[in-house]
């Protein structure tokens, strides 16, 4: 049976909002853990990047907590990086109005004058960095003595980072019996002593594993030659359009950004080295489809939180497998398909098998060399004394590479009630006659599980120009809102809901 949000005992304001947003039923880790929040109690969830983590502890702390005195917030949100602080509030925000509660966040790259302007207003919900909470603290602009409730947020990557100090810190200025929940993709190691400190009785929720950010996506290892990696980053991008890029320094994304853009790539770099505002353009200009490539260094790219990713790649390896699992962590999320891919070098190979061997990925690293266009090919998993069925994903698709769409504002939705089992069949025409089954199915992937997909042929085996994909209700509409009116080999598509099989025989 599911669950409600209803069910889970929200005030009737927050269901209400969470409607209006499109969100009825909750995921994994909200059912778990909303109940508990909501009676007081200490939580330690392990959960993966896109697992919905941020409304689990979001809502109930919404639902309770009380308005603040200027200066003094009741509840305290901490995140490792500006972008995450910056998503959480974003994500929060309508369920504050909702409750007449103030959520704001503070972290650094910005004035600190208007930071201040907003404590002495009264913040409800404060979602801060550690380093420029601790300042405007010494500043006298916040007072954490009334705060009765903390949520430590991806506590992995705050260790990662050297965080831990400063949260040790900043959670001995709160009240003695506040309500502390952590969450983090790992409950091991330096976060399995801040629980053990901080943390009085915790009720433990998991959505899933560390490992479960990599099985829902596509992985593929390619060997390349080091002069090479940028033809076959632009090809890659070519073909899925939506890509986020991982280098390992902020020279290298700069530098990844302008040679992908001299070859006709759209692509905006974002790292630590840039203001809060030139990171905020770039985000805007990824997420609005202006650019197709994101280009990123790993802490500048912790909490980004973009819909329908279509690939990563890993330009440069991560530096271990907890890296490696947060980079791709970006694409296939909540379900949705994604794919991975990893540019080696004949030096690397050693460190990305290591990577490989820790999360058990076993995939071939491929020779491969740069054509027009880069597309993955079906990978057989390397041999191993345990195999593991929820990993061996087919990446079967056609060799024929799709061409790049460009997205044009959302049009009007619409609205056909989905077949029983919910699943909402839509009609795609005005496609190009070379398309297949795979590149439509490629295409409507990064909005959701493609159930099936099929191009409509004549006897010559080539496609009418129109066909048919099904997929749950929910990702339908999605798909519909974003790809009705984007161009394909320059030819406009036309996404509507399909007639029903009946009338369509």
């Amino acid at each position: 049976m599911t669950t409600t949000f209803s069910q889970l005992g929200l005030p009737t304001a927050l269901v209400k909002a969470l409607d209006k947003q499109g969100l009825t039923e909750p995921f994994p880790i909200q059912t778990a853990t909303i109940r508990d929040v909501a009676d007081g109690r200490d939580v330690a969830g392990r959960a993966p990047t896109g697992s919905g983590k941020t409304l689990a502890f979001g809502l109930p702390i919404l639902a309770t907590v009380a308005q603040a005195r200027p200066n003094r917030p009741k509840a305290l949100i901490l995140a490792p990086t500006r972008e995450l602080a910056e998503q959480i509030r974003r994500d929060l925000a309508p369920y504050g109005k909702a409750m007449h509660r103030q959520v704001f966040a503070i972290y650094g790259g910005v004035r600190y004058q208007a930071q201040k302007d907003w404590m002495r207003r009264g913040v409800d919900v404060l979602v801060a960095t550690p380093g420029r909470l601790e300042d405007l603290i010494e500043q006298g602009s916040v007072d954490l003595s009334e705060v009765n409730i903390v949520t430590v947020d991806e506590a992995d990557r705050m260790a990662d980072m050297g965080f831990l100090p400063t949260v040790r810190r900043i959670l001995n200025q709160t009240s003695k019996d506040r309500q502390t929940l952590l969450f983090s993709a790992t409950l091991d190691g330096d976060v399995a002593v801040l629980i053990r400190e901080y943390q009085n009785e915790p009720v433990r929720h998991e959505a899933g594993t560390v490992e479960s950010e990599t099985t829902d996506a596509e992985h593929h290892f390619w060997l390349v030659e080091n002069d090479e990696k940028v033809q076959h980053t632009a090809n890659i991008v070519g073909v899925a359009n939506r890509s986020i890029v991982f280098t390992r320094t902020r020279h290298g994304a700069d530098r990844l950004a302008k040679q992908l853009s001299r070859i006709g790539v759209g692509a905006v770099a974002m790292h630590g080295g840039r203001s809060q505002n030139q990171r905020r353009r770039a985000l805007q200009s990824f997420a609005s489809g202006e650019a197709q490539a994101l280009i990123a260094t790993d802490v500048a790219a912790r909490g980004i939180h973009i819909d329908a990713v279509a690939s990563v790649v890993h330009f440069d390896p991560p530096a271990d497998h907890k890296d490696y699992l947060h980079r791709s962590g970006r694409t296939a999320r909540a379900g949705a398909a994604g794919t991975v891919i990893s540019l080696v070098t004949g030096s690397q190979k050693r460190a990305v098998r290591r990577i490989q061997d820790k999360l058990d990925l076993r995939h071939p690293i491929e020779k491969r060399s740069p054509g027009r266009a880069d597309r993955p090919r079906r990978e057989e998993p390397r041999p191993s004394k345990q195999q593991h069925p929820k990993r061996a994903r087919s990446n079967k698709k056609s060799e024929r590479p799709i061409a790049i769409v460009d997205h044009p504002a959302p049009r009007t939705k619409q609205k056909r009630k989905p077949t029983p089992d919910g699943t909402q069949s839509l009609h795609v025409s005005n496609l190009p006659w070379e398309v297949t089954d795979d590149d439509v199915r490629v295409l409507f992937s990064p909005y959701g599980r493609v159930k099936q997909a099929t191009v409509i042929i004549d006897n010559r085996g080539r496609s009418k120009g129109f066909g048919f994909v099904d997929m749950p209700y929910p990702d339908a509409q999605r798909a519909m809102r974003t790809l009705d009116g984007s161009r394909l080999s320059g030819r406009p598509l036309k996404v509507k809901v399909a007639a029903s099989r009946a009338k369509r025989n």
